[in-house]
C-alpha cells in the first residue's frame, strides 16, 4: 500500500510505519461511542470540600510546593483568529467599514448588535491605548475616528500589520487586564498565578507553554524579554516551551479508508489535536503538574479564590498519592495479607471510585495481589469541577466498560452516541462540567516519570469529516488530552466556584466583570 516515498514521508515526520497501520485499523473499525452509565454528582463521584478541608488540605501542598514539585503546564492555543472571528467577519463584509455597515453588511446570522458594541466599549479594552498608537502612526486619532464612525482603519490597525497584528497572534500574546500602571497578557497572569502556588524554597516558578511552530521563537523572545525585567526579590522565573510534534500528526483517510493523497500524490497528514500534548507533557518529567488554558485567567482582584483552591487540589492529590504510595509499598514486599486485602478494596471502592470485578473474591493471593499493583501504580489527577451553566466542555461521568466495570472519566459530547436517546438523557443530567482545571501526579512510588502513553485509551480519539483541495476526507483526532488520552489514570473530582473559571473565547468575553478592573465592572 506504501511506496518508498511515502515511507520516507513516514520518518521525515518521524511517525513509525506500524503507527499508520494502526490509525488506519480505527478508521475502518470506526470509534467506540462511550457508554455513560450515570452523571458525577455531590457525593456520588464529586466531593465537595468544606472550608476547614480546604485550609487542611492547601497547608499540606505547602510542603510540596516548596520543595520544587509542582510545575504550571499551560496548553496555550495557535493564533487568536478564532477570538477575533466576528470582527473579521465585519471585516471581510466591507472593506472601509462605517456605522451602516455594522448594521447591514455582516453575513447573514451574525448579532447585528455586537460591533456596534465593541465600538462603543473600545476603552474599555486593555489594548486601548496600543491601538491608538498604531493609529497614530499613520497620522490618525483613534478618538476621531471612533466619533465619525470611522471602524475600517481602527479594525485594520487591530487585527492585522501594520498594527497589532492581534488575528495572528497567539492568544498569549493579547492584552487582556488593564491594572492602574500596567497592563497584562494570559502569559503574564499564569506567571503571576504561578507565583501565588507554584513557588519553591529557592523563590523560584517553574512553567511551560506549548506553542505552535510558527509562534515559538516569538513567544520565547516574550519570555525571555519578561524575564529579564522581573524582580528576582519576587521570585526567579523558570520558563521553557514546547511544540506539538509532528510526529503526534495522524493520516487522513478518504471516504473509503484508503489513505488520501494530495494533488501532488503525497500523503496528507492532519495535526493530531490536543491529545497530541500528552507527549509534550510527559517529555516534562514533571512530578506535581497543573493543567490550566492559556486564556483561563482572572484579574487580580479575583485572584484569591483560584489560588486557594488551586492549593487545595495540590494538596488533596497528594494526600491520595500518599496512601496509594503506602499500599504500593506492602504489594512490594512477600507479604500481603488478608488484612492489606480487605483495606484496599475499600480504597480503591471509596477513594479511587473504581469498582473491583465481580470474580475477585475467587482469585488468588497473588492474581488480587496483582490487580491492585496495575490499578494502584498510574498517574493520578484531580479534576476542579465546575457547576453546569451552560458553558461548553467535558463532563463527569461514571463510565461503564467492557468487562462492567466502572470508572470516573471526563466525557464530550462528541464521544455520546447521538442516536441513543438513553445516551443522551444521561449526558444532559450532568450537573458539572471540567473547566480544563487539573493538577496532576506525574511520578511512581519510587520517583520515576509515567510513560503517559501506556495509559491512553486509543479507542476514544475522534474521526470527523474534512476537506482538502476541494475533497472530503476523513481526520483523526487522537484521545483527548483530558479525556481519552488520561482514561486509564487514578481519577478524582473536587468541586471548584465558577469564579475559578473565567475563558475567553472572544473579544467580547474580555467585557465581562471578572476580566475589568472593579472600578470598571461596577466594583464587582
Amino acid at each position: 500500500m506504501f511506496s518508498e516515498p511515502d515511507q520516507q514521508q513516514f520518518w521525515d515526520k518521524g511517525i513509525p510505519p506500524k503507527l499508520v497501520e494502526e490509525q488506519l485499523a480505527i478508521f475502518r473499525r470506526g470509534v467506540p461511542f462511550t457508554i455513560l452509565d450515570r452523571p458525577c454528582t455531590i457525593g456520588n463521584g464529586i466531593t465537595c470540600l468544606s472550608s476547614s478541608e480546604l485550609d487542611y488540605y492547601a497547608n499540606l501542598f505547602h510542603q510540596a510546593e516548596l520543595s520544587g514539585r509542582v510545575t504550571k503546564f499551560v496548553p496555550a492555543s495557535g493564533a487568536a483568529s478564532r477570538m477575533f472571528k466576528t470582527l473579521l467577519a465585519y471585516w471581510n463584509a466591507a472593506s472601509s467599514l462605517t456605522q451602516d455597515d455594522c448594521g447591514n453588511s455582516v453575513p447573514s446570522g451574525s448579532d447585528q448588535n455586537e460591533c456596534h458594541h465593541f465600538f462603543s466599549k473600545m476603552t474599555s479594552f486593555a489594548f486601548f491605548d496600543d491601538l491608538a498608537a498604531e493609529v497614530s502612526k499613520q497620522g490618525l486619532k483613534l478618538s476621531h475616528l471612533l466619533q465619525a464612525h470611522q471602524y475600517g482603519p481602527i479594525l485594520k490597525h487591530l487585527l492585522f500589520s501594520p498594527g497589532l497584528n492581534y488575528a495572528r497572534l497567539p492568544k498569549g500574546l493579547i492584552k487582556f487586564h488593564r491594572y492602574p500602571q500596567h497592563t497584562r497578557t494570559p502569559i503574564e497572569e499564569h506567571i503571576f498565578e504561578g507565583l501565588a502556588y507554584a513557588k519553591d524554597s529557592t523563590n523560584t516558578v517553574h512553567l511551560h507553554f506549548t506553542v505552535s511552530p510558527e509562534h515559538q521563537e516569538l513567544v520565547e523572545q516574550y519570555l525571555s524579554a519578561f524575564g529579564s525585567h522581573f524582580d528576582p526579590n519576587t521570585a526567579f522565573l523558570d520558563m521553557t516551551c514546547s511544540q506539538q510534534k509532528s510526529s503526534s500528526d495522524t493520516l487522513a483517510v478518504d471516504l473509503q479508508n484508503q489513505p488520501f493523497r494530495g494533488n501532488n500524490g503525497r500523503l496528507v497528514f492532519r495535526p493530531g489535536g490536543h491529545g497530541a500534548l500528552l507527549e509534550n507533557l510527559s517529555n516534562l518529567q514533571g512530578d506535581i503538574v497543573f493543567i490550566k488554558n492559556i486564556d483561563n485567567v482572572v484579574h487580580d482582584r479575583l485572584i484569591d479564590t483560584t489560588t486557594r483552591y488551586k492549593k487545595a487540589l495540590g494538596g488533596y492529590l497528594i494526600s491520595v498519592q500518599e496512601k496509594l504510595f503506602s499500599h504500593l509499598r506492602i504489594l512490594m514486599r512477600d507479604e500481603f495479607t488478608a488484612e492489606h486485602c480487605r483495606n484496599m478494596m475499600t480504597f480503591t471502592q471509596e477513594v479511587l471510585g473504581l469498582s473491583n470485578p465481580d470474580e475477585f473474591t475467587n482469585w488468588s493471593r497473588q492474581q488480587q495481589k496483582t490487580f491492585f499493583l496495575r490499578q494502584f501504580n498510574r498517574p493520578i489527577r484531580v479534576c476542579g469541577m465546575v457547576s453546569n451553566t451552560g458553558e461548553p466542555g467535558g463532563g463527569p461521568f461514571w463510565v461503564k466498560h467492557s468487562n462492567g466495570s466502572l470508572s470516573l472519566q471526563i466525557v464530550e459530547s462528541s464521544q455520546v452516541d447521538p442516536h441513543s436517546s438513553e445516551q443522551q438523557a444521561i449526558w444532559r443530567s450532568s450537573t458539572h462540567f471540567n473547566p480544563v482545571d487539573l493538577v496532576c501526579g506525574l511520578k511512581d512510588f519510587q520517583g520515576k516519570a509515567f510513560n503517559l502513553k501506556d495509559f491512553s485509551d486509543p479507542d476514544t480519539g475522534t474521526i470527523s469529516r474534512k476537506s482538502h483541495e476541494g475533497r472530503d476526507l476523513k481526520a483523526l483526532e487522537l484521545p483527548g488530552l483530558w479525556n481519552g488520552a488520561m482514561a486509564n489514570w487514578n481519577t478524582l473530582f473536587i468541586e471548584v466556584p465558577h469564579i475559578t473559571f473565567n475563558p475567553v473565547k472572544t473579544i467580547f468575553d474580555l467585557l465581562r466583570p471578572e476580566h475589568q478592573p472593579a472600578r470598571s465592572a461596577g466594583q464587582v
